[in-house]
């Protein structure tokens, strides 16, 4: 089987806040922007990995989410444990001190985590938990 990771999806609820902490803070291209207003679907992802993108899109924009679950949906993002992503950079420090002079949300500061991996953590501008690894 020859399967591989093309897209995943993450929510925004403010698409030129999102767009201005992936496309400039985080140096992402962006290769689609469709919709609207708060109703856009935008594709970014990492230079030179063009087969690999994040799909920020509206939360709970499906027709088949009921009321209720567009509520937790969006409760769960106020509290930033609805959508994460994990990163990796060769240059942890100098990564967390560009996202942080940004005055993105710190979570963590680079850590040594006891499973062996150095980490940070921030959170996008629609509360989406954002960890960049350390490779080594």
């Amino acid at each position: 089987m020859d399967i591989t990771i093309h897209t995943t999806v993450l929510p925004h609820t403010d698409p030129e806040a999102s767009l201005a902490f992936y496309r400039d803070i985080l140096e992402f291209e962006v290769r689609t922007d469709f919709g609207q207003g708060n109703m856009r679907w935008i594709t970014v992802g990492p230079a030179g990995q063009p087969d690999i993108s994040i799909l920020l899109a509206p939360p709970a924009a499906d027709p088949g989410i009921t009321q209720d679950e567009r509520r937790t949906i969006t409760e769960m993002m106020a509290k930033g444990t609805y959508g994460w992503i994990l990163l990796a950079t060769r240059d942890l420090d100098g990564t967390f001190e560009k996202i942080q002079a940004s005055d993105a949300e710190v979570v963590q500061e680079p850590t040594e985590q006891p499973y062996g991996m150095r980490d940070c953590a921030f959170r996008d501008p629609a509360g989406n938990m954002v960890r960049i690894q350390e490779l080594r």
